[in-house]
């Protein structure tokens, strides 16, 4: 049974690196699908992995050869986007990494999308995770081009307007078609105690908080050095933070 986490949020919030030391933890578990939805595309930085072709080039080549006339209409377009992903797809031991990317021109993906998300469907059922990186806000997930979801983490950080940002995203998300399971709060990034004001405001936006992580000052480091999130020391925060969600999910 494979269970599916994504990670959302505002941007500057740290959810990519969350989800890259989420990615590596499960990964000591069980295999791994990961799946960066965000277009800057820095999942595989965040877990020292390769990037490959991105699927919004895979989509926009072929969206534009059936506009041109020129797709080679003997292979079916859903067979042709899941070789496609196959071929995109960067294999390690534990962890596969899969990069959405954005298409690169006007026009509709509609169909391309809907073929996306069936194809990455049922590549996830050959792994016991699917964590998904996705872009600021709901994007990926307004646009049904994820899979269900069994946990939701959305990160903020310890701001008025990340809480509230964060809020948003949970009548949007009833609005979906998208089953959602858990929807958890994560607080990146705080100093000293979460203050009362950012409390006082996530019990209003009926958010439920899993955890408040304490700004990591070992994160600059390896940002500086271009080494991957994932090598924080194990006694970091964001190291404790992450074990700590983990463990209250039940992963």
């Amino acid at each position: 049974m494979t269970t599916t986490i994504v990670t959302a949020g505002k941007g500057g919030t740290g959810k990519t690196t969350i989800a890259a030391l989420l990615i590596n933890l499960l990964s000591q578990k069980g295999s791994v699908l990961a799946v960066d939805a965000d277009p800057s595309t820095n999942l595989n930085l965040a877990l020292g992995m390769p990037l490959g072709e991105t699927i919004g080039h895979v989509r926009e080549e072929m969206a534009i050869a059936v506009k041109k006339g020129t797709y080679d209409n003997t292979v079916a377009k859903p067979d042709y986007i899941e070789m496609k992903i196959m071929e995109s797809l960067v294999e390690s031991d534990k962890i596969d990494l899969l990069a959405i990317g954005r298409p690169e021109g006007p026009g509709c993906y509609c169909a391309a999308n809907s073929m996306l998300r069936t194809s990455i469907d049922r590549l996830g059922k050959n792994y016991d995770y699917v964590v998904i990186d996705c872009e600021a806000g709901m994007e990926h997930v307004s646009r049904q081009t994820t899979r269900d979801i069994d946990i939701l983490l959305i990160v903020s950080d310890p701001t008025i307007r990340g809480v509230l940002a964060a809020g948003r995203m949970k009548p949007l998300i009833k609005e979906m078609r998208t089953r959602v399971g858990q929807i958890w709060l994560i607080v990146n990034r705080v100093e000293g105690e979460l203050p009362p004001e950012i409390r006082k405001a996530v019990q209003e936006q009926e958010l439920d908080l899993i955890a408040s992580i304490q700004k990591d000052p070992n994160l600059a480091a390896l940002e500086i050095k271009g080494e991957p999130s994932i090598k924080l020391p194990a006694d970091s925060p964001l190291q404790a933070g992450v074990r700590e969600i983990a463990g209250k999910l039940g992963l």
